[in-house]
This record gives C-alpha cells, structure tokens and sequence, in this order.
C-alpha cells in the first residue's frame, strides 16, 4: 500500500494546509489512538511532545482530542527532545509516544512522528494501517468511555538523569569548555543541564525560543554561531543541536565542524577498543571513505535507507549495535532513535579516555568531498521517474566515470529533489551537482510549459 501522508519521517508539512491543518490532526490522533491501542487491556495511554514551534499548541490540542475521542489518556510533556520522548514512553510504559515536530525545518512548518511502546519508531505496515483507519468515518467513543489528560511534571529531570547515567560514573567533564547550540528547539533546557550537571563550563547559545525562531541561523544546520562561539570563547568542543535535538554536528577547538559520519567513525574507534565491532551500519548518504576506512579495519559496513528507523530496522536485523546518518542521527544501545546529547556525551567520554581532542581523533577519517544540493519540485518522486531524468542521471554518473558516486532521491520530508555527489575531486563534484540541477530543473519547467 502506497502511503499518502506518512513520509520518511511521520507526517510532515506547513502549518494551515493539509496534512498539518487542526481538523486533519484531530482525525489523525483518533485513527493512531485506534491502531496504536487496538488489544490493549485496561486504559490505553499515549504521550505527547513537542519542540517549541508556536503551532505546536494547536496541534498538541488536536492530538489530545482526537486520542480522548478514541477513549485513549494522554500524556503531556511539553517540550523535549524526540529521543526523550521515546524514552519516557518506554519507561512510563505508555503504550505509544507521539513528537510533534518538523525537526531541521523552519518554524512554517510542523510534523507528527510516532513511537510504538517500546520506544521505536513504526514500521511501515503500522504507518500503512493508520492511514487505513483515516479512510473511513471519525467515531467518538461513548461518554464514560472518553480518554482524559495529564501532565507529567518530572518528565525533563527523568530524561536527564537517565542521559548522564550513559556517561562513565568514573568521569565527569571537570574542567571542559563546551558550547551548546540547542537550535531554539526541543532541548534549549535539558541539553545544558546534561554537560553542565557533568561538571563541564557551559555557555548557550540557540536556547532563547519563541515560537518562531527554531533553527533560525543557529543549530546544525546553521553551525555558523557555534564556530564563532567556539572560537571566541575558546571553548574545547561545541555541540550543535536541531529543532528537535535527535541530529548531532560537532565543532573543535579550531572550529572544524564534524558531521554525522565523523561521529559515527569516532563511536566506531570508541567500540572497537571497548571489544569486538560486529559492523556499523550507515545510509545511502554515508560518505565513501567512512565505509572505506572501517572495512580496512576489518569492521563490515553496510547501508540502509535514508531515515534513522531505517537504520535501526537494518541494526537490529543483523545485530549490530552502531549505526548513524551523516545528517547527525547517531544510534547506539543506548538509545532507540538518533539522540544528539546521548552521541556527544559517548563522544566526550571517548576524548577522556584517549587524552586528546576532538580534532587530533577526528582528522584520522579523511571524507572525500560531499556536495549537497536540494531543487524545490512539488511530486519530486514522480519526477524522478521520468525518462528524460533518468537519461540525465545517467549522462551524470558518465561524467563521475569511477571517481565519485552520484545520488538522487526525492526528500521524505519536504518537497524537494535531493543531489549528492560524491568525489575524489571537490571542483568535479560541485560542477556535476550544479549541471545537474539546471538540467532537471529546466527539463521539468519545459514539460509543464507543454
């Protein structure tokens, strides 16, 4: 069954239009609070977080409508990050978790992702079932049956203690200067409280929101404020957080910036001391010289889907305990979704153990050069299916002829073409991105021209 609101990531858009309008969200709590509970003995409760998005008001109360419609309680938990919300779900035993949130987006937009109760996001055949549910007509449960609403007021100190308890109770950051960018997202109060409660000096920045300001040239998406933090404060690391504090970007001390595959390669140093590395699993996305290098290590790599449920789902399936996304969604055992404090912190319990700095580590994984660009078109995957396109991918990839890789997808998340290329050459990657973005681009606006 193709799905027609779930993308690669829950349901996702800008707020006022369909998918992310009230009345379509009142439904969609209804149809999850019917699917997510359905055999549940006794009283059904779900959870519910947020980012600090202004919408997220509006969409909080349609949710908790919907699922009281369905005779499902709620959990309210205001604004946290993604994976605390998959913690506290698992750990108040709800039986499912919902985050509203657009992650990296501008605050515009807004989105609805789900958690099962044991913490993971669903699989595509639970996805599927919700949006069967939606098909047919809304039916309120009886009167006495109706669910009702609470507030978990421990909710914030629950997910920080539970973050610091993954950190070595030998260690503590005494002494450390670290800057957190927290996107003026979900984590702007519990992510300092996490280093800072580590003994590490902390200073903020990206933690003031209000409503509109969400990744608003902070976070790391946006590394910009943080590489001068860093440097002016001549801090020895920064973190940079997004909206919804599930991705991790990295600055040194120089103010280099380090990506989810440099994470991911130094968590992957960190497990091979600690014992035996089965594998690592990365995405489509995942550099060529991070799978390169851990090959050579004798460490087995393999790639999933873009998404970090897709990365899990391929973990899980063949036991290996590492697995992450250069965008920054990191998963260790620790924790069931991409979690951006939970990858720091393992990150700087690595750096203590090796009495060195995040660069001097880090610089042991030489990336081959990366160019990323997005073109805005609206059904980008049907698109992507038209003849023309695919002769355009293909004349591409003639061009890269043994020294890149190339990939397109259409975004999961938003209307948009995705361009990676990849090379051994910075100037011949960036020169096929470009021509093929022009091409695609005109090629589309000739055919709706006809």
């Amino acid at each position: 069954m193709a799905r027609k609101f779930f993308g690669t990531d829950g349901v996702r858009g800008r707020v006022g239009e369909m998918p992310m309008r009230a009345d379509w969200i009142l439904q969609l709590g209804w149809a999850a609070g019917r699917v997510l509970t359905r055999g549940v003995a006794g009283r059904p409760q779900v959870l519910i977080g947020k980012d600090t998005r202004l919408s997220g008001y509006l969409l909080e109360s349609a949710l908790e409508s919907g699922l009281a419609a369905a005779g499902v309680d709620v959990l309210l938990v205001g604004p946290l990050p993604t994976p605390a919300i998959a913690y506290l779900t698992r750990t108040l035993r709800a039986h499912a978790g919902i985050v509203i949130s657009a992650s990296h987006n501008p605050y515009e937009d807004n989105g609805i992702k789900f958690f099962s109760g044991d913490g993971y996001k669903l699989p595509d055949t639970v996805e599927e079932a919700i949006e069967a549910e939606l098909e047919g007509p809304m039916r309120c449960a009886a009167a006495d049956s109706l669910g009702k609403a609470r507030r978990v007021e421990d909710a914030a100190g629950r997910y920080v203690e539970y973050c610091k308890t993954t950190f070595p109770a030998s260690a503590d950051l005494r002494g450390v200067r670290i800057v957190v960018d927290a996107a003026h997202g979900a984590g702007y109060k519990v992510a300092p409280m996490v280093f800072s409660e580590l003994g590490a000096q902390v200073e903020s920045i990206g933690a003031r929101p209000n409503g509109v300001n969400i990744n608003d040239g902070v976070g790391s998406t946006a590394p910009q404020a943080l590489i001068a933090a860093v440097r002016e404060r001549q801090a020895d690391l920064g973190i940079a957080l997004d909206g919804d504090g599930d991705r991790v970007l990295l600055v040194d001390a120089r103010g280099n910036t380090w990506d989810g595959d440099a994470v991911l390669w130094l968590l992957a140093q960190a497990f091979r001391e600690r014992g035996a590395l089965p594998g690592v699993v990365g995405t489509v996305m995942s550099n060529l010289a991070l799978e390169k290098a851990l090959t050579e290590q004798g460490v087995p790599f393999v790639r999933s889907a873009v998404g970090d449920r897709y990365v899990l789902e391929t973990m899980r399936r063949l036991g290996y305990p590492l697995g992450g996304e250069n965008s920054g969604h990191l998963i260790t055992p620790a924790n069931t979704t991409g979690d951006a404090i939970l990858a720091a912190l393992q990150v700087l319990a690595f750096l203590q153990q090796k009495g060195r700095s995040l660069h001097e580590l880090a610089a042991g994984l030489k990336l081959y050069p990366q160019v990323l660009l997005n073109l805005r078109l609206p059904d980008a995957r049907q698109h992507l299916d038209r003849p023309d396109v695919q002769q355009l991918l293909q004349a591409a990839e003639a061009q890269l002829a043994g020294r890149g890789r190339l990939l397109v997808r259409a975004s999961g998340t938003e209307p948009l073409l995705r361009i990676m290329v990849e090379a051994v050459d910075c100037g011949l990657a960036q020169k096929v991105a470009e021509e093929l973005r022009a091409q695609v681009a005109a090629g589309v606006t000739e055919s709706v021209a006809v």
